[in-house]
């Protein structure tokens, strides 16, 4: 790659978590990757003036601006990265949209299903690229698991039990945040997004569910150290048992008051003649069973060169990828898209399909009945 390499400019909206993320992986991808862009890093906005340029110094940003507008306006952002709070993603997306800009959202999509339809509709209008921060998909475990799966080697799949559980809200000193206001969508979109991803990923599309929602804490400090108590509107955990169209049954947990969890985010699917399962804390392995090795039970399966693209990262097996690595495939995946004008997965008509399950389930658990999932 050289001077003369076309540059994919990059704008993001936000640097707290996610958003460092996002400058690791856009930072990284180039050494890593063949990509037919250079990826350069224009523009940070965030919170105000004096954070936005404090945080664009640190993570690499040519310049920044305390207002979104301005980077969604600029004419050398070529793709809107953003890992603002759940509320301003459908604003962000469709000013980002109507400019012509590629755009790259964390997840969820939106607030709810009407707002994911809407930005789906505007990007596919404008014949922009866009994909969603489901970024566990990108693990090349997963990928083997879905080629395990197609290939028919556990049989025909009967079941799938899928978990996220962590702890960041399990004491209830926690104090609010976006995610427990009801635009932040409660455990369930947060965390349990991921799981109905994967589960659509690799089973496929969910036809009905019933839903079980709680709040465990029902009231929370309004800000840090405060006396001050809010009503949590959220819940704090939620589960649905799923039926899936091509048969398969399943279950659902998303909880963020698990006590002792930091990331279990895991599953286990049941086939005819076998299973596979995984779980987030030992992403590097795959454990399988099949009918040629019932007696000896699951067999485990490490991640390494012969799991594209691992050996980017590491030749050698064992050594182990990380969560910040998922991103990095992930961007260069995007980055291959916008610069080839190719689709990759999952973008906005995916991740709209994710959020209209996600309401789905909490409408079953207000009404107390099964629902069919629309596949509008």
């Amino acid at each position: 790659m050289t001077d003369a390499t076309p540059a994919l400019r990059v704008g993001l909206v936000g640097s707290g978590f996610m958003g460092r993320c996002h400058a690791n992986a856009f930072r990284a991808v180039g050494g890593l990757f063949d990509l037919p862009v250079r990826v350069e890093l224009a523009c940070l906005a965030d919170i105000d003036e004096s954070s936005a340029a404090r945080n664009a110094a640190e993570l690499g940003f040519e310049r920044s601006t305390g207002d979104w507008r301005t980077l969604a306006a600029a004419d050398d952002v070529d793709l809107v990265a953003i890992t603002a709070p759940n509320s301003l993603h459908e604003p962000i997306a469709l000013e980002a949209i109507k400019r012509g800009k590629a755009v790259y959202c964390e997840k969820p999509l939106a607030t709810d299903s009407d707002g994911a339809l809407r930005m789906q509709r505007a990007a596919a209008d404008a014949g922009v690229q866009t994909v969603v921060g489901f970024n566990f998909l990108s693990n090349p475990l997963i990928a083997l698991a879905k080629e395990i799966l197609e290939s028919g080697d556990i049989g025909v799949v009967t079941g799938f039990r899928g978990r996220h559980a962590e702890d960041y809200f399990a004491s209830p000193d926690a104090p609010h945040t976006f995610r427990t206001e009801p635009e932040g969508g409660g455990a369930l979109a947060d965390l349990g997004s991921h799981v109905v991803s994967l589960a659509r990923h690799l089973v496929g599309p969910i036809s009905e569910v019933a839903g079980d929602l709680t709040t465990i804490v029902p009231e929370r400090p309004e800000s840090a150290g405060s006396a001050n108590l809010k009503p949590v509107p959220v819940d704090d955990m939620a589960h649905a048992l799923v039926r899936f169209e091509n048969g398969a049954a399943g279950s659902f947990e998303a909880n963020w008051s698990a006590s002792g969890r930091t990331m279990d985010l895991s599953f286990e699917i049941t086939g005819s003649t076998g299973s596979i399962r995984f779980t987030q804390e030992r992403m590097n392995e795959l454990l399988v069973c099949t009918e040629r090795g019932r007696t000896s039970g699951y067999t485990k399966i490490e991640a390494g060169p012969e799991h594209p693209p691992y050996g980017r990262f590491c030749p050698a097996p064992g050594h182990q990828l990380g969560f910040n690595d998922l991103k990095v495939i992930e961007v260069s995946r995007l980055v291959e898209s916008v610069a080839t004008g190719t689709p990759t997965f999952p973008d906005f008509r995916e991740a709209c399909r994710i959020q209209q399950t996600i309401d789905t389930i909490r409408r079953s658990s207000d009404q107390r009945q099964w629902l069919a999932v629309e596949s509008g």
